[in-house]
């Protein structure tokens, strides 16, 4: 059993009981206060500065990697010392630790969140990003094809992904300008030039990696756990319009790179780890290299809300990640068969996550059925795809036995094209 995700230790620091941010989650995060960066976590609502943490002497590891304006330096060291990381950082907040909740020196690596400005957590240098729900591929078919011919004949036999573009890749809270580019309507001939008019959301998980192999080696199913460092939640945005006339045939370019949103804390593998749950039956048999044994599907809740400016927000979306037809290990063992090295910092996006029912749908694209239907607003206003000036946000947990480990949110509002 890994220490820190054990259901019964209690923390001295408050936690509200519905806090995404239990003393077994212990993710990791950037911060920032007073032009000052560094290796954070989260417990209820207090940040913990991990430098101050290891400059008395708590942690076996480097105190200069909790310096860091990354955690890709941390992430470099292994996950055996994130699992100790994390068993240390329960131990010294457990409610048993008397001696730590009475040390002054410690409670000055005690913040207050609304004190403290989350940044970029990871330096991310490849970003791909994968296709993987089986609802959302047959809903996207439906769409563009027909129900018959759905799915397209590869994708029950390998984790269809594609490579896009890392400099785009922002943390929550960032607004963005709405984008522009080449569009096609139905009714014209000849393609426009202006600000995309279909502007989407996509529900999505992203996982990050630690060191993986050398060029030419690959990782294995079974291998993959030890090579993830950990989860965020990931808006990655759509312009369908300029995606559609443009996706053919070598598929999506400028109506994906303006703009892919992360949540702030990066929630480790290990915390996950109770929540595990078997996936899909694979049908037909995947290829050796593609089998997997155990539960490696993970069993977490996730909301997309909408917020017109100055209105409430709207529950639009409500889905789980246990939906996906690719796990994780899959994912990464495909992306490396070839021989591709994985490197500390990438990230890899799950692709849009639909459930099998109305109302667990993870675009606007499939809620409003490609524009056929409305979404009403709790303003009394409605949507079919996204406004100027909404703003969009993802929250997810994960809950079993008492326990609740949560990703907070990422949110981000939609300014005017440029």
């Amino acid at each position: 059993m890994i220490r820190a995700n054990d259901k019964n230790i209690k923390t001295w620091i408050e936690v509200s009981e519905n806090s995404d941010f239990s003393i077994q989650n212990i993710p990791f995060g950037i911060a920032k206060v007073n032009n000052e960066v560094f290796v954070a976590t989260r417990i209820g609502d207090t940040v913990v500065n991990l430098y101050t943490v290891a400059r008395l002497g708590h942690f076996d590891v480097a105190k200069d990697v909790f310096a860091s304006c990354r955690l890709n330096d941390f992430m470099l060291l292994g996950k055996q010392a994130t699992r100790d990381v994390r068993d240390k950082i329960s131990d010294i907040f457990n409610a048993n630790n008397a001696e730590a909740k009475n040390n002054v020196e410690l409670q000055e690596a005690l913040l207050n969140v609304n004190d403290v400005e989350m940044l970029m957590p990871v330096e991310v240098g490849d970003y791909t990003d994968f296709y993987s729900s089986e609802q959302h591929a047959f809903n996207v078919g439906c769409l563009f094809r027909d129900p018959d011919n759905a799915l397209m004949p590869n994708w029950k036999h390998i984790p269809v992904g594609y490579h896009g573009r890392a400099s785009s890749i922002i943390p929550s809270g960032t607004s963005f300008h709405r984008p522009k580019g080449q569009k096609k309507p139905p009714t014209e001939e000849m393609p426009v030039f202006g600000q995309s008019n279909l502007l989407d959301f996509e529900l999505e998980t992203a996982f990050f990696t630690y060191e993986g192999k050398p060029l030419g080696d690959s990782i294995s199913t079974e291998e993959a756990d030890d090579y993830i460092f950990g989860m965020t939640l990931l808006n990655d945005w759509s312009a369908r319009d300029i995606q559609g006339w443009e996706y053919v045939p070598l598929g999506p370019f400028l109506g994906k790179s303006f703009a892919s949103h992360l949540s702030c804390w990066v929630v480790t593998l290990d915390a996950l780890e109770p929540f595990r749950t078997a996936g899909p039956v694979q049908n037909p048999k995947v290829l050796p290299y593609l089998e997997y044994a155990g539960d490696k599907h993970v069993d977490i809740n996730l909301e997309v809300l909408i917020q017109p400016e100055g209105g409430e927000e709207t529950s639009v979306c409500k889905s789980n990640y246990k939906y996906m037809y690719w796990n994780m290990n899959q994912q990464l063992a495909h992306h490396s068969v070839n021989g591709c090295n994985i490197k500390a910092g990438d990230c890899m996006g799950s692709g849009t996550i639909s459930g099998p029912k109305e109302g667990e749908f993870g675009s606007m694209l499939e809620i409003s059925w490609k524009g056929t239907k409305t979404v009403p607003m709790k303003d009394g206003t409605e949507r079919k795809f996204i406004n100027d000036n909404d703003t969009v946000i993802m929250r997810g947990f994960a809950e079993k036995d008492g326990v609740r480990i949560g990703f907070g949110e990422v949110a981000a509002k939609v300014l005017p094209a440029k």
